[in-house]
């Protein structure tokens, strides 16, 4: 059976074991003390399904087990030559092959015609002020990250975040403007539309 390239934490448990054997619960540590959760969902019930279908298709393999005090046995896992040609060619897939993704906020400003003018308006600078906000964390999140030594490759997709979210900010601002103005394509019509 084909292993299916969909879930990206499967992609982050096999890089943080092409770092070293770790059992799951150490991987869960290590993407949160990482703020890596910031890009991929994380729970503990998901995690370990993700571990037994990596095991299933020979991705990694239980390489220990460890006991401590009167906690459970805990299996530590290794990634496999197969998970790391896996890993590479994943990693190359979406990094070089741009992707039709469907996210949330496209599909409802492909509809905002249908909504009045100036509700459009007042939902566009809710966004605006939200996605300030959220710029504002980033930057605190990315000066504790370089202040903590971690070189920015550590992080790069933050950095990446910053720059899509301060583009979407960008455009945002030129669209309640045009639509304030009145001067957005279409906006006459629109408005009679409403009336």
């Amino acid at each position: 059976m084909t292993f299916r390239r969909t879930n990206p934490l499967a992609l982050a448990v096999l890089a943080l074991l092409s770092e070293r054997p770790m059992h799951p619960y150490e991987m869960a540590q290590t993407m949160r003390e990482r703020h890596q959760e910031e890009v991929i969902k994380l729970n503990y019930g998901s995690l370990y399904t993700v571990v037994e279908s990596l095991r299933r298709h020979e991705l990694i393999a239980a390489s220990a087990t460890q006991k401590a005090g009167n906690r459970p046995e805990r299996t530590v896992y290794a990634i496999t030559e197969a998970g790391t040609a896996e890993l590479h060619g994943w990693l190359r897939e979406l990094i070089a092959v741009p992707a039709k993704e469907y996210p949330r906020f496209e599909a409802g400003i492909s509809l905002v015609g249908l909504l009045p003018p100036h509700d459009a308006l007042a939902v566009v600078e809710q966004r605006l002020a939200a996605l300030g906000e959220q710029l504002t964390a980033l930057a605190v999140l990315l000066e504790k990250l370089a202040g903590m030594g971690l070189p920015q490759l550590a992080w790069i997709e933050l950095d990446y975040r910053m720059a899509v979210q301060r583009a979407e900010r960008a455009w945002l601002t030129w669209f309640a403007t045009a639509t304030r103005e009145g001067t957005v394509g279409g906006y006459d019509d629109w408005e009679e539309r409403h009336r």
